[in-house]
């Protein structure tokens, strides 16, 4: 990396998930709040330490599942009601009850793309390169390695004192992340 170039940030490698999870903690106590936890399975507690509260993908689902509802019934309304009315068995035009399945099944089709779609992009996929990618150990992410990234855009960013920080934390080592 050259000298005149800001890292993406600093990362330090764990031995085991609670250790990441109780260092997590202790880095958003310090007050850093661009960082992320790279681990081999998902880890109970691991987003809460790292500060993120909010999902939104439930409501997404929802957003999706009603939109899909409105546009199976008005799909059906407009062809059974407006474009091409027939009178069948003596039933009105708007008759709801039989327009129920498929507003149903639109309903299921809608809220699972968005559900698909949104994840994708809450999760920023697809990342076919990533800054962390350049650090040789981070290939144990995928196997029993337990990853905390603070990024350099944090606002208590300092490459000496993070650096001190991730070393009093004693993890398996602490590595200084190229940027793009």
């Amino acid at each position: 990396m050259n000298e005149s170039q800001t890292p993406y940030g600093l990362m330090a490698e764990f031995d085991e998930p609670e250790i990441l999870v109780k260092c997590a903690r202790l880095a958003y106590e310090k007050g850093y709040r661009k960082m992320d936890g790279f681990t081999p399975f998902p880890i109970e507690g691991l987003d809460e330490a790292l500060g993120e509260h909010k999902n939104w993908l439930p409501l997404l689902v929802l957003l999706g599942g009603i939109g899909g509802a409105l546009g199976g019934f008005a799909m059906q309304y407009f062809a059974n009601v407006i474009q091409y009315p027939l009178i069948i068995g003596g039933k009105p035009y708007n008759s709801w009850p039989a327009f129920i399945p498929i507003t149903f099944e639109m309903t299921i089709l809608a809220a699972a793309g968005v559900a698909v779609l949104g994840m994708l992009a809450l999760n920023g996929l697809p990342t076919p390169y990533h800054p962390v990618f350049s650090v040789p150990r981070f290939e144990l992410a995928s196997r029993q390695g337990f990853f905390l990234c603070i990024e350099s855009r944090d606002p208590q960013f300092d490459l000496k004192k993070t650096r001190q920080f991730l070393e009093s934390l004693k993890p398996v080592g602490v590595y200084e992340v190229d940027p793009w």
